[in-house]
């Protein structure tokens, strides 16, 4: 008699509480980003998961709460609706009033590994502590990643420390659950107090420090979408922060429900704010550029209008497609293997994706590099040279152009170079430069179309009507081509829209469309364009302190507003 067969055990699943911090996704640990990079299905609010999901694997399932949750269904007050964002999701069909804690473990159970994230730090969070719990209960195995709490980050960013030199001591309070014992806990301490509260309610939540017995003119600082390129701070007191809010046009607001994190006390440096406010002085700080290029293209240029405080909003002028005749371009890339070149020249990032795709189509790898001598225009086409697995033999020591490479580009020596013929894939429609300057160095080059470039498609209505209406702050300008592409496709931008040229040919064609030019790059370099705005929102920003006046944003213009025509 054989022996029974026993079906294998399910797989057990696995649960991370994961705290995804107060909003700015660079405040992720590294052990939060591990686990993103591994889960199947994840769980969140709606607005973690935009913090998240960028570090998620391509395929997670998604489930956040209901975007018409009631406002009263804070954390703590309530079970969160959730509802399956993802069709893949193992959820997915579930009602949308199952509560998270269920969600979670069912996943779990078939196997999936799953984060439960949160805003801030899960040890703070009412729901996750349940979930714990709940978890525990069913034997489904879970761990923590702590996040930064909200209540310490945002501070941070606002430019308030919590602590002097004398150690003053810190209280921490949730307006919307705080008892009157605890309002009177804190009223009669000197230390500093840190209020979770809501726009709508921090002048409530400063009367009862108030009526709990602290000074009216005790400062304050009330600090709205912490962490983000949203972020605004307002200074006052107890007794005049409702004034101030006013004054601001803050309240009454539909947004007034926004969660905010108040400062209270004598030692909390909020009188040396304007001194410490090193996120909001960011030179570009909440500015929304539009960069007329692909996500790809502007990776590195988003990095780092990110890093002035910009929030980059990339929109494609241009399509690359295949050229029409490819035979050319497949003689070339069989000439490379047989030694037909002595070097070949890449003069963007497309033309190396371009020769990589049709090297792949052959079964070919970067070995088939080996004794040829590889050129780069600048530091992007490099660095995609390198991530193919060639490191070039020439980078433009100074302008990183055609120009700037001819410089650099040794003449022809019969003695030293056994092979005269260059290779250069390239657009249909590059300029005639860096092959004239070839050819006048002694060599013969095949100059090959190895891609096309034509105008992509109009961007979604709403970013066509934020370009033609102001809702943008600047624009950069790469290249003439991205010039007329962008009003073709989009329309003109605003004439409050600060516009950036990388160069003199750039901005005469932004000038014939009708556009002022604000900035120039001192020289022809996405990274130095970049600078040259930072350096514009810089001096911006200063005259506006010097002149006493609010520092706003180009967009922020009162409506009406135009600005002449410059005629210098």
């Amino acid at each position: 008699m054989s022996p029974t067969t026993l079906p294998a055990p399910p797989e057990q699943g696995h649960v991370t509480f994961l705290g995804a911090g107060p909003g700015d996704p660079g405040l992720l640990t590294l052990r939060a980003v591990e686990a993103l990079a591994n889960a199947d299905v994840l769980v969140a609010e709606h607005d973690v998961l935009d913090v998240v999901r960028t570090h998620a694997r391509q395929g997670v399932a998604e489930v956040h709460t209901d975007a018409d949750t009631p406002a009263s269904s804070t954390p703590g007050t309530g079970t969160p609706q959730l509802t399956v964002v993802d069709g893949a999701s193992t959820t997915a069909g579930v009602p949308a009033n199952r509560d998270a804690a269920h969600l979670v473990m069912e996943a779990a159970r078939g196997g999936k590994r799953v984060v439960r994230a949160v805003s801030g730090d899960p040890g703070l969070d009412a729901y996750a502590a349940e979930e714990m719990l709940a978890c525990a209960s069913a034997g489904v195995p879970f761990e923590v990643v702590p996040g930064v709490a909200a209540a310490v980050g945002v501070p941070a960013y606002a430019g308030v420390p919590l602590r002097d030199a004398a150690g003053a001591d810190v209280r921490f309070v949730d307006a919307r659950t705080a008892s009157d014992r605890c309002w009177t806990e804190v009223g009669a301490s000197d230390g500093t107090v840190v209020v979770s509260t809501t726009l709508d309610s921090v002048a409530a939540a400063a009367g009862e420090l108030v009526s709990a017995g602290r000074k009216p003119d005790t400062p304050l600082t009330v600090t709205v979408a912490g962490t983000t390129t949203r972020q605004r701070t307002w200074s006052a007191t107890l007794g005049t922060i409702a004034q101030t809010l006013k004054q601001a046009k803050v309240l009454p607001s539909p947004e007034g429900g926004r969660p905010v994190i108040a400062v209270v006390g004598e030692r909390s440096a909020a009188a040396q704010r304007d001194r410490l406010a090193w996120f909001e002085s960011k030179p570009l700080f909440g500015w929304k550029v539009l960069v007329p290029r692909t996500k790809e293209q502007a990776a590195s240029l988003s990095d780092q209008l990110r890093s002035y405080g910009a929030v980059p909003h990339e929109v494609p002028t241009i399509a690359v497609e295949p050229p029409r005749t490819p035979q050319q371009m497949e003689r070339a890339v069989k000439g490379l293997v047989t030694g037909r070149y002595e070097w070949i020249a890449f003069t963007s990032v497309n033309a190396v994706r371009a020769v990589r795709e049709k090297f792949e189509e052959y079964g070919l790898d970067a070995r088939a590099f080996a004794g040829i001598k590889v050129a780069a225009v600048g530091e992007q086409t490099a660095k995609a040279l390198i991530a193919f697995g060639v490191k070039p033999d020439l980078v433009p020591s100074g302008e990183q152009s055609a120009a700037g490479l001819l410089e650099d580009w040794p003449p022809y020596d019969p003695v030293f170079d056994p092979i005269d013929r260059v290779f250069l894939p390239r657009a249909d429609i590059a300029t005639e430069t860096l092959v004239a300057g070839l050819i006048e160095l002694g060599w013969e080059v095949d100059d090959v179309t190895a891609y096309r470039t034509v105008r992509a498609s109009p961007p979604p209505a709403e970013t066509r009507e934020a370009i033609k209406g102001g809702g943008f702050d600047a624009v950069l300008f790469t290249s003439s081509s991205t010039v007329r592409n962008l009003v073709g496709i989009a329309g003109k931008p605003h004439n409050v829209t600060v516009i950036a040229c990388i160069g003199p040919a750039t901005a005469k064609t932004a000038e014939e469309h009708g556009l002022r030019v604000d900035v120039m790059a001192p020289e022809p370099s996405v990274h130095k364009l970049a600078e040259a705005l930072a350096d514009f929102g810089a001096r911006r920003r200063l005259a506006a302190l010097e002149a006493g006046d609010p520092v706003t944003r180009p967009s922020e213009r009162r409506p009406g507003a135009r600005r002449r025509r410059s005629t210098t």
